[in-house]
C-alpha cells in the first residue's frame, strides 16, 4: 500500500512532472528507511555527550581536575535571580560525567533507548540553564531526544532483540 495520496498520479499515469515528483518521493522513502534513520539519529544525539564525558575523566573512575574546576569555578546556573554556583560540585561533575558516558553508550547499542533519550533531555535541560546562548545547539539535541523517546530505537537496537525475543514487541 503506499503512502501516496490517492489525487497523486502513480508512476504510469499522469503528467511528466507528476510522474517525476512520485519517483523522487519514492527515492526518498527508499533512503530514509524507519529503522535507519532511528540508528542515525541516536548515534548523532550520543556523539556531542559522549566527546564532553571523556573530557571530564583522566582514567577509569578518576575524574579531571579540571572538570571539578569547571563544576566549582566557571560553570553557573542562569535561573531569575541568578547566575548561581552549581551544589556540591564534585559530585555535580561525576554525575555529569558518568552520565555523558553512560546515556550514549546506551544510545548506540539500543538499550534502554527511551530511558537513555530522557537523560540526555535533561542533561540538555541542565546545560541551556548553564551556557543559555547555545540554545540553538540545544533545541536540537532536545528535539533529537525527543523524537528517541516518543519513536524508540528502531528495528536496529538491543531493545529490539529483546522485545522480539521476550515476545513482546512495542511500536
Amino acid at each position: 500500500m503506499s503512502s501516496l495520496p490517492e489525487t497523486m498520479p502513480r508512476h504510469g499515469s499522469g503528467t511528466r512532472s507528476a510522474r517525476l515528483v512520485a519517483m523522487a518521493a519514492d527515492l526518498v522513502r527508499a533512503i530514509a528507511q524507519p529503522d535507519v534513520v532511528q540508528a542515525i539519529l541516536r548515534v548523532a544525539l550520543a556523539v556531542p555527550f559522549w566527546r564532553s564525558g571523556l573530557l571530564k575523566w583522566d582514567g577509569f573512575l578518576q575524574l579531571s581536575d579540571t572538570a571539578i574546576y569547571l563544576f566549582s569555578q566557571q560553570f553557573m546556573l542562569h535561573l531569575p535571580g541568578g547566575p548561581y554556583p552549581f551544589p556540591a560540585p564534585a559530585m555535580m561533575a561525576f554525575l555529569s560525567g558518568c552520565a555523558e558516558i553512560i546515556f550514549p553508550t546506551l544510545l548506540v547499542l539500543g538499550l534502554a533507548t527511551r530511558f537513555a533519550g530522557l537523560g540526555l533531555l535533561v542533561m540538555t535541560a541542565i546545560v541551556q540553564l548553564t551556557v543559555p546562548d547555545g540554545w540553538p545547539i540545544h533545541i536540537t539535541w532536545a528535539a533529537m531526544a525527543l523524537a528517541v523517546m516518543r519513536h524508540g530505537p528502531g528495528r536496529l537496537s538491543v531493545d529490539h532483540l529483546f522485545a522480539r525475543a521476550s515476545g513482546f514487541l512495542v511500536r
